[in-house]
């Protein structure tokens, strides 16, 4: 193929040779995707009911749980399309709907954990502050900045993998359309402007990993200097279930892209992929409910 036009559909990774054993991974996500619905659902239903759940902390937790249903939608229900029906096919623009839509959700969960960071700061650090820095404005506007963010992210690396020429085939070797995969397929050194941009982005994701270090360090600090008891378990519990949904985001996107290539192969690359992109969505709802009473009250009373 002399170039990306030419292509009408890509050729995904296909999770097994047997029917028998697609059809396990067709149950195995169906599974983990009616769990990422309802954990995710419920708390949109409950921060969007419940009036007591009307603050900065729940609306952005809300818009994490708008996020990962977003990202696992994206991808899972397509694999298992294709796990069912037994097939591997997935149409160009299909593709390059992927690509934008997963580049904008899980770049915009990565904002917005960021935001999500310096709520917990000024709530514990600053508590004085907290209604002036952190009105309902300010939330919006900086909700909406990790939205448009993540959009702007993706419109710029779907455009630029997608304008690369491709000549070296149509298959993938992931379950869905990931564009390191993509740039495999380009022609001689045209890929290397994406990979300059994608080296800018990590740049970028790293400034935002610095300050969210720089932050917990603060929180921390503050949080043992707390003279009551129920004051630091009170701030802790704020504070835990978020810094574990951000290392386990964190985690499993550098397992994933930054593991030697020595170790690499088609199926650990598709694990990897598994453990990055769909599991978090999946786990979120809970971190979050397991140690959070006012969100395990109102889940209760909306149950």
């Amino acid at each position: 193929m002399s170039n990306g036009s030419s292509i009408t559909h890509f050729l995904l990774l296909a999770f097994a040779d047997t029917w028998e054993l697609q059809l396990l991974h067709f149950c195995l996500f169906l599974g983990i995707y009616l769990a990422a619905l309802l954990g995710n659902g419920l708390i949109i239903t409950a921060v969007a009911c419940d009036h007591r759940l009307h603050t900065p902390m729940y609306f952005f937790l809300l818009n994490l749980a708008l996020l990962d249903l977003g990202a696992i939608s994206t991808t899972v229900p397509k694999a298992m399309a294709n796990s069912l029906w037994d097939t591997r096919t997935i149409s160009y623009m299909g593709c390059v709907s992927q690509v934008f839509f997963f580049a904008f959700l899980m770049s915009a969960e990565f904002y917005l954990l960021t935001v999500m960071c310096y709520d917990r700061y000024v709530a514990i650090c600053r508590p004085l502050h907290y209604g002036s820095l952190l009105g309902s404005r300010a939330c919006v506007h900086m909700a909406a900045a990790a939205w448009g963010s993540g959009f702007l992210y993706a419109l710029l690396h779907t455009a630029n993998t997608f304008s690369i020429p491709l000549c070296q085939g149509n298959g993938l070797d992931q379950f869905f359309c990931e564009i390191p995969q993509i740039l495999k397929l380009s022609c001689s050194q045209s890929y290397l402007r994406e990979v300059e941009l994608i080296v800018f982005s990590a740049c970028l994701f790293f400034v935002c990993f610095v300050f969210i270090v720089v932050s917990y360090v603060q929180i921390f600090r503050a949080a043992l200097k707390i003279p009551s008891q129920q004051g630091r378990h009170k701030a802790f519990s704020t504070c835990l279930p978020h810094l574990a949904v951000v290392s386990l985001f964190i985690s499993t996107g550098m397992v994933a892209y930054l593991k030697p290539t020595s170790i690499s192969s088609p199926s650990l690359n598709v694990v990897m992929a598994v453990v990055y992109s769909v599991v978090p969505p999946a786990v979120n709802p809970l971190i979050y409910s397991m140690r959070n009473q006012e969100l395990k009250d109102a889940l209760k009373k909306l149950i």
